[in-house]
């Protein structure tokens, strides 16, 4: 038997490919023709395997990041997953995905984990009940200020995760892509 999470995190993937959880609809806009490769470099391990309107992705399909400049320059969507973390996970999960006494390191918790299971948790939420504590996250299905940005909210702690990036405010990023606008305002209706 499947569990929630995993049923949650099916869900939101076929929500994220038919356009209705923060991606750009297919009908919206034609997609921007990929860089070259060369153009595709970023620092980090992940390194991205395609660009559509200004959203990378690896080899698997998972939104990823693009960092260039020395670390100094981000892609909009790692700057605005730092804007939306900060704006919503920050109080529990701590200041860049460090974690706290309350919740734990999102940078550890990443590590190896696809963007089917981050978004089932943030969907259904969790819970981890022991004899000595009790650690509940609640879900955020319903929460357009997370959802419609959970691939930016993702890419940014990947990025965080994978060391290509440090502590605070990215310094610099690439220009707001107009389909992440077109994305933003219908998914927020």
């Amino acid at each position: 038997m499947r569990s929630v999470a995993d049923r949650l995190a099916s869900l939101v993937l076929a929500g994220l490919a038919a356009g209705t959880l923060g991606m750009l609809p297919a009908s919206a806009a034609a997609p921007t023709a990929a860089p070259p490769a060369a153009d595709l470099k970023s620092e980090g391990p992940t390194q991205p395997a395609k660009v559509q309107d200004g959203q990378y992705t690896d080899k698997n399909g998972d939104p990823t990041y693009h960092i260039t400049e020395g670390g100094k320059k981000v892609d909009w969507y790692t700057m605005s997953g730092y804007v939306r973390y900060s704006a919503n996970c920050l109080a529990c999960h701590g200041p860049d995905g460090m974690g706290s006494t309350y919740a734990p390191s999102l940078v550890d918790a990443l590590k190896g984990m696809d963007y089917a299971h981050f978004a089932g948790i943030v969907v259904g939420g969790k819970r981890d009940v022991n004899a000595s504590q009790e650690l509940v996250m609640p879900a955020f299905g319903e929460n357009k200020n997370v959802m419609c940005y959970l691939p930016d909210i993702y890419t940014y702690l990947r990025a965080r995760s994978d060391g290509a990036i440090g502590r605070g405010r990215p310094a610099d990023h690439e220009a707001k892509p107009a389909a992440f606008e077109k994305a933003e305002d219908a998914c927020m209706k």
